[in-house]
């Protein structure tokens, strides 16, 4: 691997100025940033819907910043921070796959710098100050059954969805019903990877909603609470962003990491700030597919202050394709090339919808050895045929940035087109008419049903001047709200069951269906394949 002060030197980085983390990673301090207009042309790499295997998003990215440079650009990639739960749980590390990685793989899918520790240390720091506020009486109106702020774990723990918390007598406070979600479905995640400033920070921080008095109207903010600063002194180094490097050499910031269907799935406006100043093209990823990560990536993070993107790769793979044409996963390595045909609506949705945000649009397809010459064909001509810009196959895996010379080259091509970026509603709008629009502009659906006590919640929210963007937190299996509706289905029901505010975030969280914020681990865990040898190397952590 390169020096890390050489990939900051080539970044217009004082070298000096980062804090190693050893000799292959290093933090770059927000006083550190190049002050330079934005030069680098961001493209944001999104995909199909994705299949329960995924569809190799990050690899892509990856191997496309390595084609970049292999055509003489300087490219800088930006990629969200993997979480523990789903390393040891079922997805694995999130660092790309074969010769389109991003290293050092082992450290960063494990405890990399620390920043997932110190946001969830941040996150039950607050839940410790909440619940000392009630038991103490320190706030009028705020007693034990109003608090909704609950606890953070980075562990796939079913067991800890729903728990009871102050038993063992008055001392330890009031008998309540509470709960732990994932680290990376904490509201101090998604701050983190939105802020821009530590004034910024501190601001959303104090803006954290958790909980309500005893009318139902008045929210209590974490400003309120206290202990604002001790929160600050934690996150200090978790907001400056992480910088690493593909195999191929290629600057790397790895930083953030909420979820794609329970938050907004991207990594840090930071990151992106950064890295348009530093290179030539950014690269940048959103979580699952164009129905998610890339709404998301537009109508929060973009909407927030993130750089503007000027063209979108949508990643697919002949399997995927399969799979949503209804072909079982036993079944994938069997050539069908009707059953492409069919689920190829799935990708000409993914393509409506990013051109619904005025970017053109350059179609991946993520090769696999038993994808066959004319499955291929087809995927390539309901791409064409569906308004991409161009189309390329993507062997990064394989070959590493030489595989990927073709895609970079399209890119390259798409980003030069004159675009408008549009996003998807005014910031004005009504919070029935943001989730009417989402719901039938990018999930086809017929209309929204609207669960027990969410039109009260909405305009109680209202009532408190948070008209903030929407976050739909929803299966990432289908567009719609139903795992088992593959394709493009059109003509459901979204339904939204709960509301939440995340006020610090600035985002109002609208859970459609069942939707769980904390996985449990599955039947083979990843983690009995994570292993230490008796030469002190990890071994069995998958994408490395």
């Amino acid at each position: 691997m390169r020096p890390i002060a050489e990939l900051a030197t080539e970044m217009g980085i004082d070298p000096t100025a980062l804090e190693p983390y050893g000799l292959d990673k290093a933090k770059i301090p927000l006083s550190a940033f190049p002050d330079t207009p934005d030069k680098a042309k961001l493209i944001v790499v999104t995909a199909i819907t994705p299949t329960p295997a995924g569809e190799g998003k990050s690899t892509t990215a990856v191997g496309l910043v390595q084609g970049l440079a292999k055509l003489g650009k300087k490219p800088v990639l930006t990629i969200r921070q993997p979480a523990l739960g789903p390393v040891f749980g079922h997805k694995g590390g999130g660092t790309g796959g074969g010769k389109s990685t991003v290293q050092p793989a082992v450290d960063i899918n494990l405890h990399f710098t620390g920043d997932f520790h110190a946001i969830e240390s941040a996150h039950n720091l607050l839940a410790a100050m909440v619940d000392n506020a009630v038991y103490r009486n320190a706030i009028d109106g705020f007693d034990a059954a109003g608090i909704t702020w609950r606890r953070v774990t980075d562990a796939e723990d079913r067991a800890l969805r729903t728990i009871m918390t102050g038993g063992g007598g008055k001392l330890n406070g009031p008998v309540r019903e509470t709960g732990f979600d994932i680290n990376a479905a904490s509201e101090i995640m998604a701050i983190c990877a939105l802020t821009n400033s530590y004034e910024d920070l501190r601001q959303r921080i104090g803006d954290i909603v958790v909980g309500w008095k005893k009318d139902g109207k008045t929210p209590v903010t974490a400003r309120e609470v206290g202990g604002i600063g001790s929160i600050m002194a934690l996150l200090r180094d978790a907001i400056k962003p992480n910088l690493v490097q593909t195999a191929e050499g290629q600057p790397t910031i790895v930083h953030m990491g909420p979820f794609g269907n329970i938050a907004h799935g991207c990594s840090s406006i930071l990151a992106d700030q950064l890295a348009v100043n530093c290179g030539d093209y950014v690269v940048t990823e959103a979580g699952f597919g164009a129905d998610l990560g890339f709404e998301k990536f537009m109508d929060i993070k973009i909407r927030q202050g993130g750089p503007k993107p000027s063209a979108a790769v949508v990643v697919t793979t002949i399997r995927g394709l399969k799979w949503h044409g209804g072909v079982t996963m036993k079944n994938m390595s069997t050539p069908d090339a009707e059953a492409v045909r069919r689920g190829a609506e799935n990708l000409a949705n993914a393509l409506r919808i990013v051109g619904m945000y005025g970017l053109p649009a350059v179609v991946a397809i993520n090769r696999f050895p038993d994808d066959t010459t004319e499955e291929i064909a087809i995927a390539k001509e309901v791409a064409m045929a569906s308004g991409a810009v161009g189309v390329a196959e993507a062997n990064g895996f394989a070959e590493g940035g030489d595989g990927m010379t073709d895609l970079a080259a399209a890119v390259i091509e798409a980003a030069d087109q004159v675009s408008e970026v549009k996003l998807l509603y005014d910031d004005g709008d009504s919070f029935f008419d943001k989730v009417e629009h989402i719901a039938k502009s990018v999930y086809l659906a017929a209309s929204v049903e609207w669960g027990p006590m969410t039109r009260t919640t909405a305009r109680r929210f209202a009532d408190n001047g948070w008209n903030f963007p929407v976050c739909v937190a929803k299966t990432h299996l289908s567009i719609s709200a139903d795992p088992n509706l593959k394709g493009a289905p059109s003509g459901h029901i979204l339904p939204i069951r709960e509301l939440r505010i995340l006020a610090g975030a600035r985002q109002i969280v609208a859970l459609a269906g069942e939707i769980i914020t904390l996985p449990g681990l599955p039947s083979t865990p990843n983690a009995w394949d994570i292993d230490l040898d008796s030469d002190g190397e990890i071994t069995g952590i998958l994408s490395t």
